[in-house]
């Protein structure tokens, strides 16, 4: 007998196997005869209908299903297989179900999805689990869809047309009645709607909903970046209206409600090109010598009420949005830029934290509530680092933000001295106490008035970000222990970070001996030591950015929840987001929550906060997704331009398929495909995080040094290939 027939017989064992347990599984609890469970199998010829009596037979021997009366079989604990997930498809059509409470996530081939996409929560059926196996299992029911509308190039036929969608997870065609274009142009991408998917359609029907325009060209593609994550791009018109009507000016009577502190020193630290300013620092000496330092963060809630359709609209984007080339705010400019922003001389509503701290840094008092203020100056953070550097407020033209060099006044420098060596006691204690320092390369570009990337330049943290980050940090804690520490215990939103998965780090730690790093894994602050000490020695090292991101991978994402849990990052029991509400809701809720409590509020329905927390929560996961491929998007622009030049880069991943190398000048990263590489045969070596040449034995190991140039640059699939000419 041929090897292929043996393997024809050997699937058709399986899938009758797997057959009869979808079956009994569906029963409820019935039991079936053989009879029954072929009608339902379709088993209609006299062959199969034997080895599916040989199956039942052998299955009811090794006890993976009952036999009730002659004849009669039913399933083993039905509960136990059936499973509510999320569907992870790869990029080869497979998915993998992601369950909650399950150690390993369950496979199912292409042709068990049944018409479920990336991102659906479905009900899998897991197949009982062979030794050593995987977990395997098929999709009986989509619960609830991810999305409905995706975004693709519009093929245009003479009856009708599809649309092929851009995300290569997305496994499928969408049908589209001419009807049902939408003015739309063969080739233009386009946003499209799945209304139906009849059982004998292979493909879901459409209709066009907007037109994008033209693939390649940059507002086309921006926009896209937002439409695939289901992010919108502008207000409705009705949102707009409700936010320009209303009332932003400053009242006597509102005034009378707040701590004013008008006349206290304060001043704002951004970067040169933020439109709004949403945090401010006041300074004042006391007469006991201590220091009273106010955080002071722009009163949104005062004018963002709830019930409104613009609170409607902010809670449902959750999150602004910062690409690479816009911003797209969670709130109308009104707010955004104007109310809420605090400029320098203007009167504005604020929500402050004041603290009163020694010398030492150490707190001896704090008061929460509302405020009014007037900013007296507005800094960029180049402005503040000159005076932390020289300790002078002669600040020179070429980092002026007022176009020409200008004189800083004296009581604003002491100020600005005072709160850098607090904020640098601060830091240091929260280092001490287990934190963990992430200051990740970020890329950021030069870009021209069209929008095209002119160069690339990378943005530190400096003293200068690191005062501000330390008192905001202060303030986010002090709110979060304020509520978090009251009894009896009253709903509160925290920002909670779990400690990082161990299996992680020891995967991390494989990888940076390569480097001639390693962590301590004896205790939880061995842990946070040893990953501080490895942040610091990568610093200005070619492997920088690939330590920094893997050490970011190996950790918890943060999440907004009432279940205070603490943050293993910062090495906080308690904390929050009590300091961008222009930007973040979560920090909205913070401020309402807050209130309600000074007030003598009882507290507040967990069960509502906690969903107000998920959704939050998983916006913020796709903006940081848009962001990203925003970024991605621009660097292949960047490239585009760079075909003839020959680059050094670090490999910074290895796959069965290629390996992929992050240039050092740029950070950009691209692919270099194992097809492509034709000096040698070359297969992956998952141990060594390799690739290996089978003749000469070669390595591309990640983290090796290569010399690579530009193969091909796809800005709609936004990846970049390289020709890889050799080790650097």
């Amino acid at each position: 007998m041929s090897k292929k027939s043996k393997r024809s017989k050997s699937q058709k064992r399986n899938e009758i196997t797997k057959g009869i347990f979808t079956v009994l599984e569906k029963g409820e609890g019935k039991s079936f005869n053989y009879k029954q469970i072929a009608a339902k199998l379709n088993i209609t010829e006299g062959n199969g209908r034997n080895e599916l009596i040989k199956k039942l037979v052998e299955l009811k021997e090794k006890k993976r299903i009952l036999e009730e009366g002659p004849g009669q079989y039913k399933a083993i604990g039905r509960t136990k297989s059936y499973h509510t997930g999320k569907v992870d498809v790869t990029g080869r059509g497979n998915a993998y179900i992601v369950v909650e409470g399950l150690d390993d996530d369950v496979f199912v081939p292409f042709n068990k999805l049944k018409k479920a996409f990336h991102g659906d929560e479905v009900e899998v059926y897991i197949y009982p689990r062979r030794r050593g196996r995987k977990l395997e299992g098929e999709i009986t029911k989509v619960t609830q869809r991810n999305k409905s509308t995706f975004v693709g190039i519009l093929d245009l036929q003479k009856t009708f047309a599809f649309v092929r969608p851009s995300d290569h997870r997305m496994y499928t065609d969408i049908f589209v009645p001419l009807e049902k274009v939408n003015k739309a142009n063969d080739g233009d991408k386009v946003i499209v709607k799945i209304v139906d998917w009849p059982d004998d359609r292979d493909s879901p029907m459409g209709e066009v909903t907007e037109v994008l325009g033209k693939p390649g060209e940059h507002n086309t593609e921006i926009h896209s970046i937002l439409a695939e994550y289901g992010l919108p791009y502008e207000f409705p018109l009705e949102v707009e209206h409700f936010a320009n009507k209303l009332d932003t000016s400053i009242k006597e009577e509102e005034i009378a409600k707040r701590r004013d502190m008008r006349d206290v020193l304060t001043f704002t630290i951004d970067p040169r090109d933020a439109k709004d300013f949403d945090d401010a620092l006041s300074f004042q000496v006391l007469e006991n010598g201590n220091y009273e330092i106010g955080v002071h963060i722009a009163d949104v809630s005062h004018y963002l009420r709830t019930d409104t359709i613009l609170d409607d609209e902010a809670y449902e984007r959750a999150t602004s949005v910062y690409l690479v080339d816009r911003v797209v705010p969670m709130l109308p400019e009104v707010l955004s830029n104007n109310a809420c922003s605090l400029r320098p001389n203007e009167e504005k509503y604020t929500f402050s934290a004041i603290f009163e701290l020694d010398d030492k840094a150490m707190l001896q008092n704090q008061w929460f509530g509302r405020t009014v203020i007037n900013s007296n100056e507005r800094f960029a953070y180049e402005e503040a680092q000159h005076i932390i550097e020289t300790g002078s407020g002669d600040i020179p033209e070429d980092i002026s933000i007022r176009g020409e060099g200008y004189k800083v006044a004296h009581e604003v420098v002491e100020a600005t001295l005072t709160f850098d060596r607090l904020a640098k006691i601060l830091r240091e204690k929260r280092m001490k106490a287990g934190a963990i320092s992430f200051d990740k390369v970020e890329v950021r570009f030069n870009l021209s008035e069209t929008g095209e990337p002119e160069g690339v330049y990378f943005k530190e943290s400096k003293d200068a970000n690191k005062l501000i980050e330390e008192f905001m940090l202060l303030a986010n804690r002090k709110v979060a222990e304020f509520i978090g520490k009251q009894k009896p215990v009253k709903t509160f939103v925290y920002r909670v970070h779990d400690e990082p998965n161990e299996e992680k780090l020891i995967a991390l730690n494989g990888i940076i001996s390569r480097f001639g790093h390693s962590l301590n894994f004896k205790t939880k602050k061995d842990i946070s030591n040893s990953l501080n000490k490895l942040l610091e020695d990568v610093k200005g090292q070619k492997e920088q950015n690939l330590v920094d991101t893997l050490a970011i991978r190996s950790m918890s994402k943060a999440i907004y929840t009432t279940d205070n849990i603490g943050h293993y990052g910062l090495a906080f029991d308690y904390y929050t987001h009590f300091t961008s509400p222009i930007r973040r809701y979560p920090d909205v809720m913070v401020h309402r929550l807050l209130q309600h409590y000074l007030d003598g509020g009882s507290t507040a329905k967990s069960e509502i906060f906690e969903e107000k927390c998920k959704h939050s929560s998983d916006m913020e996961s796709l903006a940081a997704n848009a962001e990203r491929d925003s970024i991605k998007y621009m660097q292949i622009k960047f490239m585009e331009d760079h075909k003839d030049q020959e680059f050094i880069g670090v490999i910074s991943g290895v796959t069965e398929w290629g390996i992929y190398v992050e240039i050092i000048e740029n950070k950009c990263e691209g692919m270099v495909r194992i097809r492509d590489i034709k000096d040698d045969y070359y297969t992956f070596d998952e141990k060594q995080y390799a690739i290996v040449g089978e003749k000469t034995k070669k390595t591309y190991q990640l983290g090796d040094e290569v010399v690579v140039m530009v193969k091909n640059t796809d800005l709609m699939k936004r990846h970049l290939d390289f020709s890889l000419l050799g080790k650097a």
